[in-house]
């Protein structure tokens, strides 16, 4: 294989892409676990019925209606959002908040029934067969030197950005981001200075489900197909590459997320390419779980994260 520097940089940018959705699923895994300690695995499946919702409303009432096609994106990610934050509410009211102070294996494992019963749910609600969701912004390709990049590829790239930047700074500048700091930090104390503990949780699986929703919209328009098991590999790298970042740390998430995307786009492309595209595109799904193992063994606390004691 002759090096080409041409190709390095499109798979560079096409991991960018992937990484940024990444990235946005991995902050609702990463919010949730460093104020509770547990890993939601129905997260994924909160951005299948974000994608599922948007592509239902799109194709029957929105494109119906002869909107702009700019409006009908716009409309059908607020809806996404309008379902998916209430959604992921009654999972943390329901399935995990009775199970706060119970042996963590509980939660995980109720986590896991919940993810199956949202995707049986989806597949009654809505049917086995895939869904096509409609291009809804030109498909000529633009150049970029020699990288090839299309508009929803600009626009996932665009969103993801200002998403991740606002998460920050609520986290950084608001009051309810010093709450949520203050309730991941110690929430017993945080308690006693009159920080409402379930609020802020509740406060933190509605912005990681609308984080998802939008994720949802992004993944289904990059790929024109939504179907009920869509969020459960989504779901598997974005908590890779939570732990890949350091999981309970947002800049962590953010980086683990862009650096996976990168590293599974370079090794399908470079892999594939020496292996007749066999192993490349067959199997590239292998290379985010790779990454996981190597992480785990190697710096179990993430690229940004740092060993803490266990709280008291």
């Amino acid at each position: 294989m002759d090096f080409n520097f041409d190709i390095l940089l499109q798979q560079i940018f096409n991991g960018l892409v992937l990484g940024s959705v990444y990235a946005l699923v991995a902050l609702g895994y990463t919010m949730v676990y460093g104020i509770l300690q547990l890993i939601n695995f129905a997260h994924g499946d909160v951005l299948m019925v974000g994608a599922m919702v948007a592509t239902v409303l799109i194709a029957n009432v929105l494109m119906p209606m002869g909107l702009p096609l700019v409006v009908i994106l716009i409309l059908a990610i607020l809806a996404a959002i309008a379902v998916c934050v209430p959604l992921s509410l009654v999972i943390e009211r329901v399935a995990y908040r009775p199970l706060r102070n119970a042996p963590r294996l509980a939660p995980l494992i109720t986590a896991i029934g919940v993810s199956i019963l949202i995707q049986t749910i989806a597949m009654i609600l809505w049917k086995p067969n895939p869904r096509v969701f409609p291009d809804l912004l030109p498909t000529t390709p633009i150049m970029l030197g020699e990288v090839v990049v299309a508009p929803k590829q600009l626009l996932i790239l665009v969103v993801s950005a200002l998403m991740m930047v606002g998460l920050i700074l609520l986290v950084n500048r608001t009051r309810l981001g010093r709450a949520m700091r203050a309730t991941a930090e110690n929430p017993r104390i945080a308690g006693l200075m009159g920080v409402n503990a379930n609020q802020v949780i509740a406060a933190t699986f509605a912005i990681g489900a609308a984080l998802a929703a939008v994720a949802g919209v992004l993944v289904a328009m990059n790929y024109n197909k939504v179907d009920f098991m869509m969020g459960f590999m989504p779901g598997l790298k974005a908590f890779t590459a939570a732990v890949l970042g350091g999981i309970g740390n947002l800049a962590g998430a953010m980086v683990g997320g862009l650096l996976l995307g990168v590293i599974e786009s370079l090794a399908a492309g470079y892999i594939g390419d020496l292996t007749g595209d066999f192993i490349g595109s067959n199997y590239q799904d292998i290379f985010a779980f790779v990454v996981l193992i190597i992480v785990l063994v190697f710096k179990p606390s993430g690229i940004m994260g740092e060993r803490v004691a266990d709280r008291a």
